[in-house]
């Protein structure tokens, strides 16, 4: 018989409440007092009725991210049984996500379940799509940084950090030492098809993907030493029958999509955001300059997406 983990989980909210402990987990327990910092509240309308009736309201609260905010509440310590239950009490609007307390210490806690919406110090990472090459307005990472600080120009930040040509694992390197001044809240991963590309005499034998596993838990581990978010954009569709040899590379559908599949599995077994970004361009080639960078057109496509996926 498998033996139950310990967990714990950062509560803000009404999984605090002994009677709601009680209805859900079968008893009361252990917590003791916590902080979040960098973080606010703000009120959530629930509409689910059974949650409103473990929880005797109708208005919850959910996370918001705020320099020099501090967040009070407790730790709850868990078995897996209890988390489980935990999920399932939680509406759509929250998703579980990782943590760090204000005592150094990390723990899971009920976020927005849209990633970008609560954010306000936002860094994005990635290659020369997320750059904004062949868009002369900065492509897609431009319009959100413009929609972004125009929300709240006062306190709300977009630093673009893409580098073309770079690879995860290059990504993964260069980060953490960049991160600092710049007090992220949300760390925005756009990883592109240079993972999946294959140098022509390396076909056969080159496994490309065989290191995103690792390049993402050095992200993952770097954006939580910050106590930020890290959002994973997935790949977009590609036009293949333009790319042939990029400067000895080949890129193909089938290992974009390769890299896709991968990137959202990993997401989805550790908990971090998967933004997929894949059918907006899809089977439009009239959008893409030489079948892997977008046209102007083709950014503020991405944009269009990316806000309906993070408002």
């Amino acid at each position: 018989m498998t033996e139950s983990r310990p967990h714990t989980l950062f509560s803000f909210g009404t999984l605090r409440d002994e009677h709601v402990q009680t209805a859900l987990f079968g008893r009361a327990v252990p917590t003791s007092a916590a902080s979040l910092a960098g973080h606010t509240t703000r009120p959530l309308k629930i509409t689910d009725p059974s949650v409103i009736a473990t929880s005797g309201l109708d208005v919850h609260l959910t996370l918001e991210r705020r320099t020099g905010a501090e967040v009070e509440g407790a730790v709850l310590h868990l078995t897996d049984e209890d988390l489980a239950a935990a999920d399932a009490y939680e509406v759509d609007d929250y998703v579980r996500r990782r943590v760090l307390l204000s005592s150094g210490e990390s723990a899971w806690a009920y976020v927005d379940a849209k990633p970008l919406r609560p954010a306000e110090r936002i860094v994005i990472v990635g290659d020369s799509i997320a750059y904004g090459r062949c868009d002369p307005h900065g492509g897609w990472a431009a319009h959100l940084a413009a929609a972004h600080i125009a929300g709240d120009e006062a306190r709300c930040r977009v630093f673009n950090l893409a580098i073309p040509g770079t690879t995860l694992t290059e990504v993964g390197e260069q980060t953490p030492a960049l991160l600092g001044p710049r007090l992220p809240d949300t760390l925005l991963l756009a990883a592109g098809i240079n993972d999946s590309a294959l140098r022509l005499a390396e076909e056969q034998s080159h496994d490309g993907l065989a290191h995103i596993a690792d390049s993402l838990g050095s992200l993952a581990v770097t954006a939580l030493s910050h106590n930020a978010r890290l959002v994973v954009m997935g790949p977009v569709w590609l036009d293949e029958t333009r790319t042939g040899d990029y400067w000895g590379l080949r890129f193909t559908e089938a290992r974009a999509l390769a890299l896709r599949e991968t990137l959202q599995t990993w997401c989805a077994g550790n908990h971090v955001d998967y933004l997929d970004m894949w059918e907006p361009l899809r089977d439009r080639p009239g959008l893409f300059t030489d079948g892997l960078h977008p046209t102007p057109e083709g950014h503020r496509e991405l944009h269009r997406h990316l806000a309906a996926l993070s408002s």
